[in-house]
């Protein structure tokens, strides 16, 4: 087994030997055109990777965007479940108190509670 690692190294030392003398006699116009593709490649496989990171952000933003309309559909419904009254801005404009806003949730409830005995249901 040993005799084959050291017959592919020698193949390998020899192929590299021979590329390299065949690259040194290449022409200036040769090694010209190869420079050129290269930096073309190169600045092809900067471009695709670009893109690439790109096309990896859509699939989160896709979740974002469903997050965030569920969240805006929830809060929706909590706010139409709680109507905010004229006399809530009442309230802000007349008095200073901020005491009050604390137990804005507590007035609207005993308005509204006021409203059905009253025979003024809504």
């Amino acid at each position: 087994m040993k005799k084959d690692s050291v017959g592919k190294d020698e193949f390998a030392d020899k192929a590299r030997g021979l590329f390299d003398d065949s690259v040194d006699r290449l022409d200036a116009a040769t090694l010209s055109r190869l420079n050129q593709g290269r930096h073309r490649a190169l600045a092809e496989l900067d471009r695709a990777s670009t893109q690439g990171q790109w096309l990896r952000w859509v699939p989160v933003t896709g979740v974002a965007a469903v997050a965030l309309v569920t969240v805006m559909v929830v809060n929706q419904r909590a706010t139409v479940d709680e109507p905010i009254t004229a006399s809530d801005f009442e309230m802000l404009i007349e008095h200073e108190d901020l005491e009050l806003l604390e137990d804005l949730e507590f007035y609207t409830w005993l308005e509204l509670a006021n409203g059905e005995t009253n025979g003024d249901v809504g």
